[in-house]
């Protein structure tokens, strides 16, 4: 099955400056990819390509096998941009069903209830965007994001601004999305969100993918710790099938062993290592 989003060779130049520098990058059906990079990495720059809002300098991205910023394409994907404002004085309702006519959706009411509940706002659609919370207003946007069942949602930063129960729901979605088969490119600052929920990771710097992989993949092991009577005990380099051999050594010398740990790197370890 030919991946919905295929960036092949991608570049993107600002006079000398390299935004993209010859990026690849998959994304399957029902796949949720992670993209990370520092500010200024070129994170947003490959989102708005795929967009159609902004014009590679050389290779190309395909969005369910057409051209991005064509109309096959920009009707198969949906797009919660990092910074963007409704009109205040619209409702939660009134935004989705403006949306609507703007995607061909022909859903009705129907649609945009089901949106609000996913979103966990089932009741703000008479609530005035005025009136709406920071966090609310981005859950909106996620919602108008799905507007039309798309099959590829591009979110930049969609937690930003939400509070911890918050980011809990939107977890929630993404999990929903991915039983339904819809696709996600998801550009965070936030790495345990990413390593939580994400299947597939890219880590972008200067413009170019520097590390690219599951995030159990990308992790490694960093030996093994003991603790015992007479304190922790660190084997370096140590594997987790090296650890019942540990104990037994230790309980043979004499040693009351309390706790065993496999340190691990996490996914902000590899993300500081490939970007520093």
């Amino acid at each position: 099955m030919a991946p919905v989003l295929a960036a092949r060779g991608l570049e993107k130049r600002y006079g000398r400056t390299r935004a993209l520098d010859r990026v690849d990058v998959t994304v399957d059906e029902g796949q949720l990819v992670g993209l990370l990079g520092p500010n200024g990495a070129g994170k947003s720059t490959l989102v708005k390509i795929a967009c159609g809002l902004v014009r590679p300098s050389a290779g190309r991205i395909d969005v369910v096998g057409a051209p991005a910023g064509s109309a096959a394409a920009r009707r198969e994907l949906g797009y919660l941009a990092e910074l963007f404002r409704f009109p205040a004085w619209m409702s939660a309702g009134e935004v989705l069903a403006l949306h609507q006519r703007l995607a061909g959706s022909r859903g009705g009411a129907a649609e945009r209830t089901e949106l609000l509940q996913l979103v966990g706002l089932p009741e703000a659609a008479k609530t005035r965007v005025a009136a709406m919370s920071k966090g609310m207003q981005q859950r909106l946007g996620l919602a108008q994001a799905m507007v039309g069942s798309p099959r590829l949602l591009l979110l930049d930063e969609p937690t930003s601004a939400l509070d911890p129960a918050g980011r809990r729901v939107v977890r929630g979605l993404l999990e929903e999305l991915r039983a339904r088969g819809t696709s996600v490119l998801l550009n965070s600052h936030l790495l345990s969100e990413v390593e939580l929920v994400c299947d597939h990771v890219v880590i972008v710097n200067h413009g170019k993918v520097v590390a690219a992989g599951a995030p159990d993949e990308l992790r490694h092991q960093g030996g093994v710790e003991v603790h015992t009577g007479s304190g922790t005990k660190r084997f370096a380099d140590a594997r987790r099938d090296d650890a019942p051999g540990i104990v037994r050594e230790l309980v043979g010398a004499g040693e009351d062993v309390y706790e065993v740990r496999v340190v691990a790197s996490s996914l902000e370890d590899v993300y500081l290592e490939v970007v520093e």
